[in-house]
């Protein structure tokens, strides 16, 4: 069957070619995505590496499955952007928010990624990783492994991905990549070495399970508590060691003194000025965040907030100021006063 579709493509049936290469196409953007931690750009990838496959389909001379094949594909153009992406000039960051702020638990590493709707997680198929993945799925999905990903040199970065993740063998890797077995087992030593120190640890309290009860009771008091700018509320569903944390911005907040001290400096805190709406990025609870113009009927967007839950606290939250993610999680630019919002219940 295989065979005949992909004489079919060689041919040129666009269609054939699509039959081949359309089952791996959510998988790849998200393999893409761990290791680029930007959507748009992980689906640029993909595309350049789904033209890349048609273009080159001549050369598959089908040793390894479709889907290795277009793995290899992916994997390198990734690299390729990062290499890319490290030559050119860098945005100068501001030194510090343009508000004025308590100073900080810690300074980290920035580290620049964006969150992954949920939304486009519902197609991707059903695939078990390889015998040698180290990470369940939700793990992998998790905003504290991306956020760690993005500080690993991008070889490290994929190889670990494709080892740990996916659950690829280490020959099969260093055929990806065109390198050793010995280079591969190299790179994934000091990829784990670097991402374990980063990571919570595994054996802590595992989270609600997504939309259960009781993850819909937790964020509900979240959002009761933060509309209402009820700080003592909001830190009592904090973990003691929870953090506050807003990518690219390098100041990180930990503990309930710290980040009761960062959320009382926010020149609107205490006016009930804040609206959340629910979505959900990386398998966790999120929100668009909007803030009342006192000058007029409207909300405008203002970040969007992303839960970490262990048992039945919350232990970190992670704020994205770009607004120009709201679009892809479905999410409005401004909201009027007098429109009701979602109920948070719901998400």
């Amino acid at each position: 069957m295989i065979e005949s579709t992909l004489a079919r493509a060689r041919a040129g049936d666009g269609e054939a070619f699509r039959e081949l290469t359309e089952p791996y196409r959510r998988e790849l953007q998200l393999h893409c995505y761990r290791i680029l931690g930007s959507v748009q750009d992980a689906e640029d990838t993909v595309q350049e590496t789904l033209l890349a496959a048609w273009r080159g389909l001549e050369g598959f001379q089908g040793r390894a499955s479709v889907r290795a094949w277009l793995y290899r594909i992916a994997t390198n153009r990734c690299l390729n952007a990062l290499r890319d992406t490290a030559r050119r000039p860098q945005p100068q960051q501001p030194a510090r928010p343009p508000i004025d702020v308590p100073e900080p638990t810690r300074r980290s590493e920035a580290a620049w990624f964006e969150p992954y709707p949920d939304s486009l997680l519902e197609d991707l198929p059903d695939t078990a990783p390889g015998p040698d993945a180290r990470y369940e799925t939700r793990e992998s999905l998790a905003l504290a492994f991306v956020a760690g990903l993005q500080r690993l040199p991008p070889r490290q970065r994929a190889v670990l991905v494709l080892r740990d993740v996916l659950g690829f063998r280490a020959a099969e890797v260093a055929d990806l990549l065109d390198s050793s077995g010995v280079s591969v087992n190299s790179a994934l030593q000091r990829a784990r070495a670097a991402l374990d120190g980063q990571l919570p640890a595994r054996d802590r309290d595992r989270a609600p399970l997504p939309r259960s009860p009781r993850e819909r009771e937790l964020v509900g008091r979240f959002v009761d508590a933060m509309e209402n700018s009820d700080i003592d509320r909001l830190v009592a569903l904090l973990t003691e060691d929870a953090w506050l944390t807003m990518p690219p911005e390098p100041l990180e907040y930990q503990g309930h003194a710290s980040i009761t001290r960062f959320y009382e400096a926010l020149p609107w805190w205490g006016g009930k000025a804040v609206r959340l709406v629910p979505t959900r990025a990386n398998g966790q609870p999120a929100f668009g965040s909007y803030l009342h113009d006192p000058a007029g009927p409207e909300a405008h967007a203002y970040g969007l907030v992303v839960l970490t839950l262990e048992g039945d606290r919350i232990s970190a939250i992670t704020r994205f100021g770009d607004n120009g993610l709201f679009p892809l999680f479905g999410l409005p630019r401004t909201l009027r006063a007098e429109v009701g919002l979602p109920d948070v219940l719901t998400m």
